[in-house]
């Protein structure tokens, strides 16, 4: 038997689900899963604070699934984006039909005639974007009085894409006497405000402090004029082999420079709101299976894609959010597995460099490339940040890179918050 802090065993999970995640050759839980599983199966409300990447899914999964088999409620998962509620979906589907639990995706851009077929079949399980699912209930094709559980994931990119009115309606729709779990990468003011008034004295589990970044991802930043910024990116590309995925901060930015990673030789697809939900299935398929190895995206797909192979992120632009850089660079580095991030700057951009290291309480390294070196930044760059960083040599060697080292930002916990857990790890 392995030791119990290192396995599902001891976290409260019935026998069942522990022998089907034994099959699924689940056998660590991440620490997310560690500390918010048996609060969650001992039905106490849950606020979860990880970065992506980190197993946050399966730690409220296995707690919704384990409750509604011993019953005839219905779970309720919310989510900011198309391409999340998929891949919720897609975690559930590895253990809800093992005790015979229907699920149902209820996103916009496809047909409402299919979301109806499977909402007919009366699902335990329903994965929904705010907005469709409020259609739904407009047009009274589904029922959430017996909804049991209710999890908000990615809570705070919901209240970033103003979805709080559409929340607060579901929420006065389903039953008060539930369970609700909240999980985000951050704790802003308004995720807080959200437990004061809908959760019962949520238990607090913290895995990193708000808004730090992965360690297993090392981050480098160059500063280049704009003008040369997608020649400096074609030489970076070529020091890797692996799946990049590059975000930009607008539509017509990915599509633009999708266009221009093609004309440049590249296998480069876009995903982003103006791409239809069909569009937006076969560019991430295609990522997935290789047929793309470069993904354009804007911040709707920051915490929309699971692909646990991506070698590089790039901002080609810098977020309009800082809280956003984040989540970008979540993307890479998942699953234990070491990760890249490169952020590519104009010498104007000193001020949000700055209010990114702030957020993720670290310096970024500054990089240089031996043909198209690094300019000054803005003098804005915060007081004390180490821009030692690295330098390339001419095939791409790298040396002496600096990991920074990561400060506990404080906790807020507001009224009726516990903290149960808080590790750098």
């Amino acid at each position: 038997m392995e030791n119990e802090k290192e396995s599902f065993y001891g976290l409260g999970i019935a026998p069942g689900i522990f022998d089907a995640l034994e099959k699924l050759n689940f056998k660590v839980p991440t620490p997310i899963q560690s500390k918010a599983i048996p609060q969650a199966i001992a039905g106490k409300d849950i606020i979860g604070i990880a970065q992506t990447g980190t197993g946050k899914t399966l730690a409220f999964a296995i707690p919704m699934i384990q409750r509604l088999a011993n019953g005839k409620g219905r779970g309720l998962v919310l989510v900011p984006t198309r391409e999340l509620a998929i891949q919720v979906e897609e975690s559930f589907q590895k253990l809800a039909p093992l005790f015979k639990m229907k699920t149902a995706v209820l996103i916009g851009g496809v047909s409402m005639f299919g979301q109806n077929q499977a909402l007919a079949h009366n699902p335990q399980i329903i994965i929904a974007t705010p907005g469709r699912l409020n259609d739904h209930l407009e047009r009274k094709t589904v029922n959430i009085k017996n909804v049991e559980v209710l999890v908000l994931d990615e809570a705070d990119r919901m209240l970033d894409m103003g979805f709080l009115p559409q929340i607060e309606r579901i929420i006065r729709l389903i039953p008060k006497e539930r369970q609700t779990m909240l999980f985000s990468a951050t704790m802003p003011f308004g995720i807080v405000d959200i437990a004061r008034r809908y959760m019962q004295l949520p238990v607090r589990t913290e895995i990193a402090p708000s808004g730090t970044a992965a360690e297993t991802v090392t981050q480098e930043l160059f500063v280049v004029s704009k003008e040369l910024k997608n020649k400096l990116l074609n030489e970076l590309l070529k020091e890797y082999s692996g799946s990049v995925l590059l975000f930009t901060r607008t539509k017509r930015a990915a599509a633009k420079i999708t266009s221009t990673l093609r004309q440049l030789g590249h296998k480069a697809s876009e995903i982003h709101s103006d791409r239809t939900q069909s569009q937006r299935k076969e560019a991430l398929d295609g990522f997935k299976s290789g047929k793309f190895r470069i993904l354009a995206a804007t911040d709707i797909a920051a915490r929309g894609i699971d692909v646990t192979d991506i070698e590089l992120v790039i901002n080609y632009e810098i977020p309009d959010d800082p809280e956003n850089y984040v989540h970008r660079i979540g993307r890479t580095g998942r699953a234990g597995r070491k990760g890249h991030a490169i952020t590519l700057a104009t010498p104007d951009q000193g001020a949000d460099v700055k209010s990114i290291e702030k957020i993720i309480n670290a310096s970024i390294p500054l990089a240089s490339h031996p043909i198209y070196p690094s300019e000054k930044l803005s003098s804005t760059i915060s007081a004390g940040s180490s821009w030692g960083g690295r330098k390339r040599g001419l095939k791409g060697a790298r040396q002496g890179q600096t990991k920074a080292e990561v400060k506990d930002s404080d906790i807020y916990t507001g009224p009726g918050i516990k903290i149960l857990y808080q590790s750098k790890h």
